[in-house]
């Protein structure tokens, strides 16, 4: 239960004085609905206001205050401007102009021969100086109601950032004063401020103390929440999975290509956690191409030569199914029966792999969210293997895992290299294997970055590879045109390129049903279609050797994760591939760093920690739900300069400062329920 001194900031915004139904609906577009989520929506920069005695020219295009005294009105036409003439004390005329007003609201602000103190951005119009619309205007004896340093938030329509200001401040007027939860040696380093101080402070724009504080509050939480849920699995006892050896042996025996050192390596390290009672945490992460399907097969035998069961969990139905497939065809004669599961499978199918599964005679299920619904019962789940994690979250793993009368060892790939910082900050409970080494015989995909309006040239190279007995895919960032957009469209482009080379060519998008996707990616497979249009569908996994080129429309739209994703899935075959990324004509200094990377290089690794710097942080995973992200207040930067520290704090208090049950644990506890972490909160409440 969360404690009752935060009930005030998990009040909706409805209960701030003056928030109706309307002004709530506006904030609800920025995402805030709670007080809470506005002391958390911090300014993106200030305005500085420059006090002068009288208007200067040099001033213009800064934002200054300044007094001045209305000689006249000028209305003009019905739909000009409204313009007052004023004067400074050295009679420096200034126009204050009020666009779509009539002059009632201007003459009463600025009645004729009474000094006001105007405050604004200060512009040139002809050879006149002029302030548009005067974000203030007072009378001189409330010149010092006028800020001279004022946040700007970030708004909708319909919302002013004095108005947001307004409510900011009412909403951290139920902020409390709370205990502390830093270290001290932390706090006396960075001479940071008390939380509803450093609150405060970042709201007001003093100093960088102020917003470090709180992105390291956000932060401590996280690597807390992460250690929790690491220390809770690690005291639950599992089941040892040491496996024979046996079938492993012949499995590897039979591949036509040798084991890379890597692979080596990290089959040995997923062994050594199998062998141990404390269930298995481990990420398994390695570029395009690095056989990390292999080394969870490998893993999921050993389970099989122990006795138990193994779960594949799949992001999509296109993936599960040529997984399944994938692990068949190198599983060969092994005695290990592998089955598929989703949620599209019905009837007597459905029911002999659920019958076989709780009789033991499936040995590995493949399947998407279907494999751990309720109906779904193992006879013995031992290991549960997670595939492109940011797909699942928290709840989905947990849901899993119940599946199995101790708790199942857990493996996780993820098919992006990940930065040590977002590993770090996404993955702090798990131990990490990295598969850094590619395979013998792959070649680097030759990447050219060509511009849109060369699209002929590149539909005519397209033609000379497929004239070849080459496949291709052609990606495309949108499904359907869009009236506004300039976006090519997957149906649009499809049907372009199918007047030109007829009936070879299929499409695929995630609006198609399920086994209309499937059939065209069974014949694009077989061979049956030499061009496959695609949305990012094709994201991750799919494997079709004889695919060399991609061309990847509109790819200034992508980000670089996704980039390298989709060239991935040319370059799989002994053969040569080339990846075109067609960019439109319009493009921004960072989508080209972008494309200038994508051509520079075929790391993976090095392409993640470039996204990092030019993306930002992104879709962070944390302990939330999937697909949110996971900080508010810790920016990259930020988190690349501090979660080292935290981690440490986190570590420092949970082991030798007394744990949860100490003053400072006390106060990480409300630390915790502040920031929402829901798998410790959820701990917490379990004991």
């Amino acid at each position: 239960m969360r404690p009752a001194l935060l009930n005030p900031l998990f009040a909706e915004v409805a209960a701030l004085k003056g928030v109706g139904a309307t002004l709530a609906r506006q904030l609800g577009r920025l995402k805030l609905t709670r007080a809470i989520d506005l002391i958390f929506h911090l300014p993106v920069m200030a305005i500085e206001r420059v006090a002068l005695p009288v208007l200067d020219e040099a001033y213009v295009d800064r934002t200054i205050t300044v007094t001045v005294t209305p000689l006249s009105y000028d209305a003009g036409s019905p739909r000009a401007p409204f313009r007052v003439r004023a004067a400074d004390s050295a009679n420096t005329w200034i126009d204050l102009v009020y666009f779509g007003q009539g002059g009632a609201y201007a003459k009463k602000l600025l009645p004729i021969g009474e000094p006001r103190v105007i405050s604004g951005r200060l512009d040139r119009y002809g050879q006149s100086l002029q302030m548009a619309h005067p974000d203030f205007v007072v009378p001189p004896a409330q010149a010092n109601t006028i800020p001279p340093r004022e946040p700007v938030y970030g708004l909708t329509e319909g919302l002013t950032n004095r108005r947001m200001g307004a409510l900011v401040a009412a909403a951290l007027e139920r902020a409390p004063e709370l205990p502390e939860w830093i270290e001290p040696s932390v706090l006396a380093k960075y001479r940071w401020p008390p939380w509803r101080a450093a609150l405060a402070a970042a709201h007001a724009l003093r100093g960088e103390g102020a917003p470090d504080r709180l992105a390291y509050d956000e932060l401590l939480a996280n690597q807390l929440a992460l250690l929790l849920v690491r220390g809770n699995t690690r005291r639950r006892r599992g089941r040892p999975l040491p496996g024979t050896g046996e079938l492993t042996a012949r499995l590897v025996k039979a591949l036509p290509w040798p084991l890379t050192g890597a692979q080596r390596r990290t089959v040995e390290e997923i062994r050594g956690d199998l062998e141990q009672s404390a269930p298995m945490l481990r990420l398994l992460q390695g570029d395009v191409g690095a056989g990390k399907t292999l080394v969870a097969l490998c893993a999921m035998v050993t389970a099989v030569e122990s006795g138990a069961q193994a779960a594949f969990l799949a992001p999509t139905e296109i993936l599960a199914r040529q997984h399944a497939a994938k692990l068949a065809e190198l599983l060969g004669d092994l005695p290990v029966r592998v089955a598929l599961l989703t949620g599209r499978d019905k009837g007597r199918e459905r029911a002999a792999v659920l019958d076989g599964l709780a009789a033991g005679t499936v040995d590995i299920l493949v399947g998407t969210h279907a494999i751990f619904q309720e109906a779904v019962a193992y006879r013995d789940l031992g290991l549960v293997v997670v595939d492109e994690q940011h797909k699942f979250g928290v709840n989905q793993r947990l849901m899993l895992s119940a599946k199995a009368a101790t708790p199942p060892h857990l493996l996780v790939m993820t098919a992006t290299p990940i930065p040590r910082t977002l590993a770090l900050t996404a993955y702090g409970e798990m131990d990490v294997s990295k598969l850094d080494e590619l395979p013998p015989g792959r070649q680097a995909i030759d990447t050219r970055v060509v511009a849109a309006g060369r699209v002929e040239d590149v539909v005519a190279g397209l033609a000379r590879h497929l004239a070849g007995g080459g496949q291709a895919y052609w990606v495309c960032p949108l499904v359907e045109g869009s009236e506004i957009g300039d976006e090519a469209a997957a149906t649009t482009r499809a049907a372009m390129l199918r007047a030109r080379f007829g009936d070879t060519v299929g499409l695929v998008h995630g609006r198609m049903k399920g086994p209309d996707k499937d059939t065209t990616m069974a014949a694009f497979a077989a061979g049956r279609l030499q061009l496959l249009v695609a949305t990012t569908v094709i994201e991750v996994g799919v494997d079709v050797p004889n695919a060399t080129l991609m061309i990847v429309e509109a790819a200034e739209r992508f980000g670089l994760a996704q980039l390298h994703q989709l060239r991935g899935r040319v370059g799989r075959g002994a053969g040569a591939s080339v990846c075109i990324l067609l960019r439109g004509d319009v493009v921004s200094e960072t989508a080209r760093a972008r494309l200038a990377l994508m051509r520079a290089t075929n790391d993976g690794f090095v392409i993640a920690e470039e996204d990092l710097k030019l993306r930002g942080a992104g879709e962070i995973l944390g302990t939330r739900q999937a697909g949110e992200a996971a900080f508010r207040l810790a920016d990259p930067e930020r988190t690349a300069r501090l979660i080292g520290t935290a981690r440490d704090d986190a570590r420092l208090l949970l082991d030798r400062d007394g744990g949860l049950d100490s003053p400072r644990g006390e106060a990480a506890r409300v630390l915790l329920y502040l920031f929402e972490r829901d798998a410790a909160v959820g701990l917490l409440r379990s004991g």
